[in-house]
């Protein structure tokens, strides 16, 4: 407690510092004036947005979704009929400590489903379907309703795996009653989960939902604090969404669909075989994203998607490069390759089909990526033109708005934030962009993290001729980004 009273207070004392280094002169400077002028414009477009997104999000959390919980609960009470649970796990590569939290939990869960549930390990490796059926057969669960199946299937891929298993329980003619839970291999699905997703779906608009998440990093470091910051960030950013009975992806770790949507053909296809034909780069098959492609299939079929923000689901996280900078650029490059290769078809669709909010949402995302390079580029300038102090005001302004950021957005959890918080947050909006910006203009390039599966930057002469076209069009948008500062910086 002390601890944090005094790293906070450090925190307020560098604000202040900075505060005190900016000259009063300054804002008759006229190299200043530009840029705080457009900071100002852009300021009170983002900041109006974040709070527009607050508010939606405090509505939903507080007032909304307990509502309709308890409709949902009464709906499902009335019905009592049967609603069987198949949970659908794919693991590869993940270390075995962790593949035991994932089954026990799941097992736990399993157990706990009123009306039976089949679990669905699809493995690789003979190791994984070893353990698993020890775990099994050491569970102290009851699992007399709950069925094992563990599918061996070659290393072809998640999405190979995800339609493989589909299919299986395609077989098996669910019904719109039942549910399919989404599994990682690294995920620990929360007990209650059958019985909180249920009744969800005794609303035949709803096609799956998804759940707040937790994470698990064993070491005390700058990464952990970034995931844990992300997790929060995309708690109350979900809580918004919820509110327009949409939300912007149905998450790979753990997410709930209506049984009979999932194992529809045209969904299964779309899991194993998405792709997307690009101006410019051509014909692009997705290798990762299959979260995005299930959210969007249903987006395209008019099916709405629920957000549960007080049930909770774990992933166990590790850090994928030896530096923090390396690691979050790697899964940066990755998530947000995903978001651009599906938002672009997702716009098409019209606001009138995904509903306005939505729509504006997804089309935030490819603005925003440009309008937060906006303010530290104009303050460069600006300082460079002669107004150096220009730097300690716009750190200061940083620090101060990202801590209100940070104190808002850990509400919606009830706790607190750490010192570093604000700062990283700072760091993921400009890492963000400045990646979001690569990947638009390299979509075909993908790449797991644990795996050595990739796609896109050949080596051969097409493929040196594709990367240097991405390279020219990178630098000639951030050129022109540029220009628009020096522009506007003038006016």
């Amino acid at each position: 407690m002390l601890v944090g009273i005094l790293t906070h207070g450090t925190y307020w004392a560098v604000v202040a510092l900075l505060a005190l280094a900016v000259p009063a002169k300054l804002l008759g400077q006229g190299q200043a004036q530009g840029a705080l002028l457009i900071l100002g414009a852009l300021g009170t477009w983002r900041y109006s947005w974040a709070a527009l997104n607050f508010t939606r999000g405090a509505i939903f959390r507080w007032i909304v979704h307990p509502r309709r919980k308890r409709a949902r609960q009464a709906r499902f009470a009335a019905l009592n009929a049967p609603s069987h649970a198949f949970f659908l796990v794919t693991t590869y590569m993940v270390a075995p400590a962790d593949t035991m939290q994932c089954y026990r939990a799941l097992f736990r869960a399993a157990a706990q489903a009123r009306d039976g549930a089949t679990v669905i390990a699809s493995v690789c490796d003979g190791s994984d379907e070893r353990l698993i059926r020890a775990l099994w057969d050491a569970s102290r669960e009851d699992l007399r309703r709950v069925k094992l199946v563990v599918d061996r299937i070659p290393p072809n891929g998640k999405r190979d795996a995800l339609a493989q298993t589909l299919r299986l329980i395609a077989a098996e003619a669910p019904t719109s009653r039942d549910i399919v839970v989404f599994v990682d291999g690294d995920t620990c699905v929360p007990e209650d989960i059958v019985a909180e997703a249920a009744p969800v779906f005794t609303d035949p608009r709803v096609g799956a939902l998804t759940t707040d998440e937790g994470v698990l990093i064993e070491t005390d470091n700058l990464f952990r604090d970034w995931f844990i910051l992300r997790f929060d960030q995309r708690q109350a950013m979900m809580c918004s969404m919820g509110l327009s009975n949409r939300v912007l992806t149905l998450t790979g770790r753990m997410s709930v669909f209506r049984a009979d949507l999932c194992t529809d053909p045209s969904f299964v296809a779309q899991v194993g075989q998405d792709e997307l034909e690009h101006w410019r780069l051509g014909r692009i098959k997705f290798l990762t994203g299959d979260d995005k492609s299930t959210w969007f299939w249903l987006l395209r079929n008019g099916y709405e998607m629920a957000y549960l923000p007080d049930v909770r689901s774990w992933s166990m996280e590790t850090q994928p490069r030896p530096t923090f900078l390396d690691s979050s650029q790697v899964l940066m490059t990755r998530w947000f390759g995903n978001m651009m290769r599906t938002n672009g078809r997702a716009l098409a669709l019209g606001p009138r089909r995904m509903g306005l909010f939505t729509w504006w949402s997804i089309l935030d995302q490819r603005l925003s990526m440009w309008t937060t390079l906006v303010g530290p580029t104009s303050v460069i300038f600006g300082a460079l033109a002669g107004a150096p102090s220009l730097i300690p005001l716009y750190l200061a302004w940083v620090m101060v708005t990202r801590y209100c950021f940070c104190a808002v957005i850990a509400s919606f959890r009830g706790g607190w934030f750490p010192v570093t918080h604000p700062l990283i947050l700072y760091f993921g909006q400009v890492a963000g962009a400045l990646t979001k910006t690569f990947v638009l203009f390299r979509l075909d390039r993908q790449k797991w993290t644990r795996q050595a599966s990739s796609s896109g930057g050949g080596l051969g002469l097409a493929g040196r001729l594709g990367a240097l076209d991405s390279h020219l069009h990178h630098a000639l948008a951030l050129l022109w980004l540029a220009l628009a500062v020096i522009v506007l910086g003038q006016i």
